[in-house]
C-alpha cells in the first residue's frame, strides 16, 4: 500500500528518480492545476476510508473538485501511483474501478458500472486510455499495457500488451428528393 506521500512523488514531483521536498510538492499544486486535482483528490480519497468527520471533510473536498476541474473521480476507487491526467475536463471514473500503477487518461473519458453486478472494473498497469473514450460495465478486466484508443468503446475483456480501438466508418449518403 502505497503512502500519500509515495503518490506526490510520483505524480506531482514527477517520479521516484528526483528529489522529494515537501516545497516542491507544494509549489507545483498551487502553480498546475492538474497537480492541484491531484493532490486534493488523493487527500479526499485518504480521508474517505475514515469514520467521522474526515470523511465528512473528504466529501466537501471531492465536491469543490468536481466544481473547479469538472471531473468527477469518485471517492473509493483505488488508482496506482503515477496516475496521468492529460486534460482536466469531462472525466469520470466510478468508485467501482481498481486501477494499477501508471495508468494516463485523457479528456472526457468515462470508466463507469452497468449495476449488472457488483464486480469491480479491473484495470492493470501501465494502461494508456485515449481521448472520448468509455469503459463501461461490470467485472470487466483490462490487462497490462493496453493502449485504448480515441473514441473507443469497451464493454469486454481486454487481454495484456495490446492496441484496442473502435473501427468506425464515415458514411455518406445522398438524401433523398421531395
Amino acid at each position: 500500500m502505497s503512502t500519500l506521500k509515495d503518490y506526490f512523488h510520483a505524480e506531482i514531483i514527477g517520479g521516484k528518480d528526483r528529489p522529494f521536498s515537501w516545497h516542491k510538492v507544494f509549489r507545483r499544486v498551487r502553480r498546475s492545476k492538474r497537480c492541484n486535482f491531484l493532490f486534493w483528490w488523493r487527500i479526499a480519497n485518504y480521508l474517505h476510508g475514515k469514520k467521522g468527520w474526515k470523511k465528512s471533510v473528504s466529501n466537501t473536498i471531492a465536491s469543490r473538485l468536481i466544481s473547479k476541474h469538472n471531473m468527477d473521480i469518485m471517492l473509493g476507487a483505488q488508482i496506482g501511483e503515477g496516475f496521468v491526467v492529460g486534460h482536466n475536463v469531462g472525466i469520470v471514473i466510478t468508485k467501482n474501478a481498481r486501477i494499477g500503477k501508471n495508468f494516463t487518461i485523457r479528456q472526457n473519458c468515462t470508466i463507469g458500472v452497468d449495476y449488472k453486478s457488483e464486480d469491480p472494473i479491473v484495470i492493470g498497469d501501465n494502461v494508456d486510455m485515449g481521448a472520448n473514450s468509455c469503459i463501461i460495465g461490470s467485472g470487466i478486466t483490462i490487462g497490462n499495457n493496453v493502449t485504448i484508443g480515441a473514441m473507443a468503446f469497451i464493454n469486454q475483456d481486454i487481454p495484456s500488451d495490446t492496441v484496442v480501438y473502435t473501427r468506425k466508418e464515415l458514411v455518406i449518403k445522398p438524401k433523398p428528393t421531395v
